[in-house]
């Protein structure tokens, strides 16, 4: 079977794994648990394939969120259950007490009680008529009006930041134009919401006037090639007869007609939001190689920018943000209608903080101007705003168009690729995420399977460079193999995918003395975010024996509850932690799960001797510590995926 993790972020796709490996184990062989496995997984199996389904949907409904939400519960605690009775004494070297006529009917028990809760929630999925509600919502033509369209009416006078670009294009495409034989091709790539469209749509404004057939037209993630040549048909001088019977052509009709149509003409085309590069080439075999043709691409891919200009004639253009004085000069002209700097002294740091979030991109900017224009000229409103920049993405009808073009990005990820994504939320604003680093999480957390016969390191390295070629993430320090040492994540990205995280209950965040988010249910994998908060009291009445990994940035770990409650933890990091010293990690062997320890930045100088007991341990992070020396105990490890950088 084909291991992939579900959009519910990561419970059913490590689950269905631990299942196929269960069935081989020992403790799976005896009498009355291997048929129980079984049927567990066949029925896993079906409700996955729902899930898979049921998650295509941009806005599911609410029975259908509901229904996820009981899944992924249940297919966390049967992997504790998984892991508490099979891995654990497997590993300890105790199967053979598993043989007892006790512990066999206990276990057949425990996995007996478990199929009932599945069968419960397969039962809901029918009963909800869950399968309905998806035709009803997939057929909902109800959609919300593109915040794109305003770039190609916008007025002259209203754009910032647009003209060195737009000059810098339009020059580039007249230079020896017309000498030239074949078209050109320019494509601009760029994060969502960067002022593509826009920018775009400004070099067409100036030089459309020299071409004898100029259009527009928008391709999307589902194109639908008859209506994108229609469009294009639509934009260009034609007679009557040219057009008669066209709602009968199909799209080889069409693609003999346009090239019938442009054979001796020049033409200028704009192609926006491309996708893929298929769409690319389903799209470009209509136009002839004119001499003096233009086509302009745009498209938030690396590779699809790239695939458009293949001649060395063609240019790969990629947008930048706004500087911080033309995004100030925004945001002053959409609040306080000047393109001065119009903010009150006592707003200039709040807003310097808002604009940091926005990052640059124009859309953000305009759509944060635009809620806090409804809002008192006063600071603790700005403040307020500030905080909860997460939140009103979510409930704000302002930041709504926002939030659509930024959840395209999103919901056009596979679903494996969704889930390594959303677990950036782990790390705080403006963190420099080592790629290795990252890679090695993403690999103990179960997030990447072996493929096509690639090892998990290549897997997870494939995923990586996907995110960074769809812009979702942000490249830092190229080396010199055009591989990224680190990545970070835009700041506006990372509060969409905060909110996905937060409400799947993925993982819960304790950030500084105010902001903590997730507190209610189990908690699965907690992030501690540079707090000073006394963390044993917040976390005093939680059941901590489901957390999968705990990350700490900094922080006193005297606040920290003890390693013992944090029994079923496969990811571990103090990252600059103080006073690790003083922290219990004696108690580290009783971590049977542990895959991933990074004491990496630490004031730690020792490494416990009982780590060596940890026979699932993979990567051993002490770089940046005072470690001087390694327990010799360490070479009894069977894995030799051990990392470990002493200065």
């Amino acid at each position: 079977m084909d291991i992939v993790v579900s959009v519910s972020h990561g419970a059913l796709g490590p689950l269905l794994g631990k299942l196929n490996t269960l069935l081989v184990d020992e403790c799976a062989r005896l009498k009355g648990v291997h048929r129980e496995i079984r049927s567990l997984r066949s029925e896993l199996s079906n409700m996955h394939a729902a899930l898979h389904k049921y998650t295509s949907l941009e806005d599911p409904h609410i029975q259908v969120k509901t229904w996820i939400s009981e899944l992924r519960e249940l297919a966390y605690d049967i992997e504790d259950c998984i892991d508490n009775n099979g891995v654990k004494d497997f590993f300890g070297k105790s199967a053979k007490r598993l043989k007892t006529l006790g512990s066999r009917h206990n276990i057949a028990a425990e996995i007996e009680e478990l199929k009932m809760r599945v069968i419960s929630v397969r039962d809901q999925k029918n009963n909800y008529k869950l399968d309905d509600i998806f035709c009803s919502s997939s057929s909902n033509t109800n959609a919300f009006v593109d915040p794109r369209l305003a770039a190609l009416f916008a007025e002259e006078n209203h754009l910032v930041g647009i003209d060195s670009p737009r000059d810098e294009l339009v020059n580039w495409l007249d230079a020896d134009s017309r000498l030239i034989k074949h078209r050109k091709v320019l494509s601009i790539v760029g994060f969502g919401g960067l002022g593509k469209t826009t920018l775009a749509n400004e070099v067409y404004r100036r030089v459309k006037i020299h071409f004898d057939c100029p259009a527009f037209t928008s391709v999307s993630q589902k194109p639908d090639m008859k209506k994108i040549f229609k469009d294009i048909i639509y934009h260009m001088p034609t007679k009557d007869a040219f057009l008669k019977d066209i709602d009968t052509w199909n799209e080889k009709k069409f693609i003999e007609k346009l090239r019938e149509l442009l054979v001796d003409k020049r033409y200028l085309v704009i192609i926006d939001d491309v996708w893929s590069i298929s769409a690319w080439k389903a799209i470009s075999v209509v136009f002839p190689e004119n001499g003096s043709s233009i086509i302009i691409v745009t498209t938030r891919i690396s590779d699809v920018g790239r695939s458009c200009c293949l001649n060395g004639i063609d240019r790969n253009f990629e947008m930048e943000p706004l500087s911080e004085i033309h995004s100030r000069r925004l945001f002053c002209q959409r609040i306080f209608s000047t393109d001065e700097d119009g903010c009150p002294d006592i707003l200039q740091e709040v807003s310097t903080d808002i604009l940091k979030k926005c990052g640059g991109i124009p859309l953000a900017i305009i759509s944060i101007s635009g809620l806090l224009s409804n809002r008192p000229i006063i600071k603790e409103e700005w403040e307020k705003v500030k905080e909860s920049i997460g939140f009103v993405l979510d409930k704000n009808q302002n930041l709504e168009g926002m939030k659509s073009i930024l959840s395209l990005s999103y919901n056009d990820l596979p679903n494996y690729f969704k889930t390594c994504l959303i677990y950036l939320c782990i790390f705080p604003e403006d963190y420099i995420i080592e790629t290795n680093m990252l890679l090695r999480r993403w690999i103990a957390e179960g997030f990447v399977s072996e493929d096509c016969g690639m090892n998990l390191e290549d897997v997870a390295e494939s995923y990586f460079c996907e995110l960074v070629n769809r812009s979702l993430v942000q490249p830092v320090d190229i080396r010199f193999d055009s591989k990224a040492r680190a990545c970070r994540v835009h700041d506006i990205m990372l509060e969409l995918i905060t909110s996905k995280a937060t409400e799947e209950n993925f993982i819960t965040l304790l950030r500084g003395q105010t902001r903590k988010t997730n507190l209610h249910g189990y908690v699965r994998r907690l992030s501690i975010q540079d707090t000073d908060n006394d963390l044993s009291s917040l976390l005093v009445n939680k059941d901590l024996s489901h957390v999968r990994s705990l990350t700490c940035f900094g922080g006193n770990m005297n606040l920290l509850p003890q390693l013992a409650r944090f029994e079923a933890i496969q990811v571990l990091e103090f990252e600059s932690s103080m006073n690790l010293e003083q922290y219990d990690l004696e108690n580290t062997d009783k971590l049977f799960q542990l895959k991933y320890l990074s004491l990496r930045g630490s004031d730690i100088s020792h490494i416990p001797r009982q780590i060596a007991k940890l026979q699932n341990l993979l990567t051993l992070d002490i770089s940046e510590t005072f470690v001087e020396e390694l327990p010799t105990e360490l070479c009894l490890l069977k894995n030799y995926y051990i990392y470990s950088e002493i200065p």
